[in-house]
Formats: structure tokens, C-alpha cells, sequence
């Protein structure tokens, strides 16, 4: 089974902090699909809040989101519409 990938930019004042991470992670984590975040060539398990931190994700960083499964077509829509809405976060 083919990967499919889509790049966003994280347009969130706070980037990815721990509560977009959160959101992002249990996102991630409903979805059968392996996702991955990728940064400045780093990668992060989309369902790890602790990875997701890592890559330090800050506002106008594009990242590189790649799912794999039977659901990665949703999964890849659901997380990009999240990142896209700001990580419903109040600015």
C-alpha cells in the first residue's frame, strides 16, 4: 500500500506547543493509518505528543505529513483541516 503526503504550513501563533501536539497526537491516534511529521528532515510519530514537541514545529514551518493504511486518505484531510484551523486555538 502506497504512502500519500501533503505539506502544511503551521500557521498557530504558539506552533507546535503541547496543546496543539495533544490535539494533534489523539488526532492521530483514532486513525488506523501510520502518520508521520516531518520537519527540517526530522520525523515524528504523529501519534507521540513527546515527538511532535521535538521537532519544534514554530509558526510558518511547513511540514511534510505522510500517512500509510487502509484510513490515510481521512487521516491525511483530518490532520492538515487541524493544522489549517490553527489548532481551533483562540489568537
Amino acid at each position: 500500500m502506497s504512502a500519500i503526503s501533503q505539506q502544511v504550513t503551521i500557521c498557530n501563533k504558539l506552533g507546535l506547543h503541547a496543546r496543539a501536539a495533544t490535539k494533534l497526537a489523539q488526532l492521530s491516534q483514532r486513525f488506523s493509518a501510520k502518520i508521520t511529521i516531518e520537519l527540517a528532515g526530522k520525523e515524528a510519530d504523529a501519534g507521540s505528543i513527546m515527538a511532535l514537541m521535538l521537532l519544534a514545529g514554530g509558526q510558518g514551518k511547513i511540514v511534510n505529513i505522510t500517512a500509510q493504511g487502509d484510513d490515510a486518505q481521512l487521516a491525511l484531510s483530518e490532520i492538515c483541516q487541524l493544522i489549517s484551523d490553527k489548532f481551533d486555538e483562540a489568537e
